[in-house]
Order: C-alpha cells, then sequence, then structure tokens
C-alpha cells in the first residue's frame, strides 16, 4: 500500500530533503525512523528538493510499504522516533498512482525579511535581517510583474537539468507585520533558486535599486545579472501545497510563524 505524510520542518540543521552519505537531510531522518519503528527499508518521496537551511509547512512525503500500524497512531509512533526540528502532522492512504511531485499542481514558497534597525535573535535562522530602510509599496508594484507564465531563466541557479524554464506565477503576495515582511509565491513550479532569487529581486525594488518596469524586462531580456541576489536559505520556507482529486486532502497552506 501507499501511504502519504503531511510534516513540518525546521531545516537549519538539515543539509536539505535529499538524503546525502554521511550528513543530516530530512529524507534519511523520516526513512531511518520508519525503519526503527517498523524494521522496513523503504524509500520516502517528497514533493521538493528544499535547499539546506531551508524550512517547510505543510510538506508531503509517500512511501509504500506493508506498515500495519492504524493510520491514526502512525504520525505520533514516528515522531516519537524523529529528531525534534521534524513533525508528522497526518498520514494518509493513497493509491499506487499517487506522486508527492507529478500529483501536485501548486506549490507555495514564503520569504521572510526581518527589516528593523536592531537584530532579533527570536527570527534567526527564520528571517533575513535588513536593517536598511525598504520601500515597501514599490516592492509591492513590482511584485505584481512576476505573474503570469514567463521564462524564469534570469530567476535561478544554474545546478539542475529541467525540461523547460517557463514557470506560472499564480499569486505573489507581501504583507507587513511590525518589523516582518513576507513574500509569499504561489506558482505551478519552481526552478532551482527561483524563489530566494526572485525575493532578492523584490529587495532591489525596496532598496530603489529596481524601478517599476525593471523586473518585465529582465525576464524578457532573461538577464541574470540585472536581477537581485539570490537570498539566503534560512529566510526561505514552503508554505503550501495543492493536489487535485482525489489527492486534494492532502492539499494545505499555512502561515511561516
Amino acid at each position: 500500500m501507499s501511504l502519504a505524510f503531511k510534516l513540518d520542518y525546521l531545516g537549519t540543521a538539515f543539509h536539505g530533503w535529499q538524503r546525502q552519505p554521511g550528513i543530516p537531510t530530512v529524507q534519511a531522518a523520516l526513512e531511518d525512523a520508519f525503519s526503527a519503528l517498523t524494521g522496513q527499508h523503504v524509500p520516502f518521496i517528497g514533493c521538493g528538493r528544499t535547499d539546506a537551511g531551508v524550512h517547510a509547512r505543510s510538506y508531503i512525503a509517500a512511501a509504500r510499504t506493508a506498515c500495519l500500524i492504524p493510520l491514526a497512531k502512525l504520525p505520533l509512533a514516528m515522531n516519537a522516533k524523529l529528531p525534534q526540528d521534524i513533525s508528522i502532522r497526518e498520514a494518509y492512504l493513497v493509491d499506487d498512482q499517487f506522486h508527492p511531485v507529478f500529483s501536485c499542481n501548486t506549490k507555495e514558497y514564503t520569504y521572510t525579511i526581518h527589516n528593523g534597525r536592531v537584530r532579533n535573535p527570536f527570527y534567526k535562522d527564520r528571517a533575513l535581517f535588513v536593517p536598511a530602510e525598504l520601500n515597501y509599496p514599490a516592492m509591492c508594484t513590482c511584485a505584481q510583474e512576476f505573474l503570469g507564465k514567463h521564462d524564469f531563466s534570469a530567476m535561478r541557479t544554474l545546478g539542475s537539468n529541467v525540461k523547460t524554464t517557463v514557470r506560472e506565477i499564480y499569486a505573489v503576495e507581501l504583507s507587513r507585520q511590525d518589523a516582518l515582511i513576507h513574500i509569499r509565491i504561489r506558482a505551478n513550479g519552481f526552478l532551482y533558486n527561483m524563489a530566494r532569487t526572485m525575493a532578492g529581486t523584490l529587495l532591489y525594488a525596496g532598496l530603489g535599486k529596481l524601478m517599476p518596469g525593471d523586473i518585465s524586462a529582465i525576464l524578457t531580456e532573461k538577464n541574470r545579472s540585472a536581477a537581485g541576489p539570490t537570498l539566503e536559505a534560512h529566510g526561505l520556507c514552503m508554505t503550501g501545497v495543492w493536489y487535485s482529486e482525489p489527492y486534494a486532502v492532502l492539499s494545505t497552506a499555512q502561515d511561516q510563524f
């Protein structure tokens, strides 16, 4: 049978999702915990390969297993074996056609900037500290230039092979809560480091380094050097994934904090 797991994790201590020899990863932690619990060594497939230091709320992973533990008890049993920075919220029975990546139609990432004069230690590893004054209205205006279907070559880091660099952005929503600026990006998919580079480009807009219309030109010209920097990983969190029927129960979205 196939199981899907809905989980949250803080990525600070992990080198991303994918298992790698000799270093801690989220996939390795899940597989090792499941093996310790059931005696079964099965691979877990995740809904995205988050980078080292990136967090996730509402992450979906799946595994094919003959586990006999009741679904209602499986999350608590797994959590007892997992490190405290990973927590499984729910477990679901799915059919063998389900795939966390290919069955997913929408993903959302949220990048958080702490825009204040004094560093707040409670935001360490959760938000990028930017003490410079930011033009928040300019960031909101420029964010709308990302909407729609574009070639996002200018918003990625080389390092992965993809069939196409075209992606469709459904929403870019900015919100400000005191000193925190949240940049929520919803799309049909993301290229390598795309969300972090989009956030960096909006940061440049807030710093006055980019003007309205510049992002549209950057996308059209595929000019990576004109875009903003790829911001640090610790400010990024996967905050939503959406699935169509019959897997819609797995869909969820969460605030980062």
